[in-house]
């Protein structure tokens, strides 16, 4: 036994250049309502992830929810959408007023099967919602394609893909909106936070006022909105964190090129995840999938390394559609590869900083116990 080794831990900048970054505010005492920092990490942003247009939020649920609203759907519209994600994702579209269109995912790397997304359309379709899982990224142009077809809008999730490209094109330009989440466990955190990428200067409007109460002067009120406005605490964190980025997703690298050495020939273990020609891949989480001859079902091995100090994660599961919170609405649904994968994934810890050691200690815990 060791010490506890978790799923994940927050990069965070070193202690003196973040104290350094926020004094600052001890002099101007502007803390929130888009000030300087927030506005130089939103173009820092929109460079970095190659977009057009960049707005930033509290949090990532609330670039999902209120960048679902900014599309202005009718009420009891349907989002085809998949249930192999975070119930984040799922939540923003009922919390909408609109109705999730379960697809069922394919069973290689997770991601929305494209190739059943055609069937679920039907006269009150109003957009796509795919999730670029674990960074696995979604068949984009097969997407694009469909939504083109049927008029549609796509909004990506893409919280596990920030900093993710193909052939040179950043993953938050496809569709007509890609959101972000900035949450402490993520590649790059701003503590809480989040962002929704786009291409029309409208929808950055848009946003603005949903986020900040419909305010567009001292007594001008021009829509009704909320409070989901990143602070300029968070805006430094952001930039501090921007800085070491590079460095972050090279260890994580490092974790994850080791994973694959050790583990490729451990039978029933196999790694799921996917990094294809012409990807940047971020590196941010490790699934495996625990299948047969492996001696252990998933769940046996997950208490077995509890025990052992190592915390993975059963993520995703249960799928999203058959939370507690939607009563078996959807228990019937023909969902049969999500619900498999849920049953079999495991997240291993991996995070930057994560020494050889504790790594050596996840790995023989695998190992060992499949022998």
């Amino acid at each position: 036994m060791g010490k506890q080794i978790n799923v994940t831990r927050s990069s965070m900048p070193p202690y003196e250049e973040f104290i350094e970054a926020i004094k600052p505010l001890w002099e101007s005492h502007w803390l929130t309502n888009m000030g300087k920092y927030h506005n130089e990490l939103q173009e820092r942003l929109k460079e970095y992830l190659g977009v057009e247009g960049l707005s930033l939020l509290v949090n990532g649920h609330m670039g999902l929810e209120l960048g679902l609203q900014a599309f202005g759907f009718p009420e009891g519209g349907e989002v085809i959408t998949t249930p192999f994600t975070f119930i984040s994702t799922t939540h923003a579209i009922v919390r909408n007023k609109l109705r999730p269109v379960f697809c069922d995912v394919k069973p290689k790397d997770g991601t929305i099967d494209e190739t059943k997304i055609e069937e679920l359309i039907t006269e009150k379709t109003v957009a796509i919602l795919p999730v670029h899982v674990y960074g696995n990224l979604c068949n984009t142009e097969a997407i694009e394609r469909i939504a083109r077809d049927y008029n549609l809008k796509v909004i990506y999730d893409a919280a596990h893909a920030f900093g993710e490209s193909v052939n040179g094109r950043g993953i938050g330009s496809f569709g007509d909106a890609s959101v972000f989440s900035f949450h402490a466990t993520k590649v790059f955190n701003t503590i809480e936070g989040g962002a929704v990428a786009f291409h029309e200067h409208q929808i950055y409007e848009k946003l603005y006022n949903l986020k900040n109460f419909g305010i567009r002067g001292e007594s001008l009120v021009t829509e009704v909105g909320a409070n989901a406005k990143m602070n300029e605490v968070c805006a430094i964190m952001g930039l501090c964190n921007l800085e070491h980025l590079e460095d972050a997703i090279a260890s994580r690298k490092k974790v994850f090129d080791t994973y694959v050495a050790e583990l490729a020939d451990v039978e029933g273990i196999d790694i799921f995840r996917i990094v294809k020609d012409g990807e940047v891949n971020n590196y941010a989480y490790f699934p495996i999938l625990v299948n047969d001859p492996y001696p252990l079902s998933r769940d046996e091995l997950y208490l077995s390394m509890h025990e052992k100090d190592i915390f993975p994660r059963k993520y995703f599961y249960p799928i999203t559609s058959d939370q507690n919170c939607f009563r078996n609405k959807y228990k019937n649904l023909n969902l049969s590869v999500a619900r498999e994968l849920s049953e079999h994934v495991l997240t291993l810890p991996i995070y930057e900083g994560l020494m050889e050691e504790d790594q050596r200690r996840v790995i023989n815990s695998i190992k060992t116990t499949g022998k």
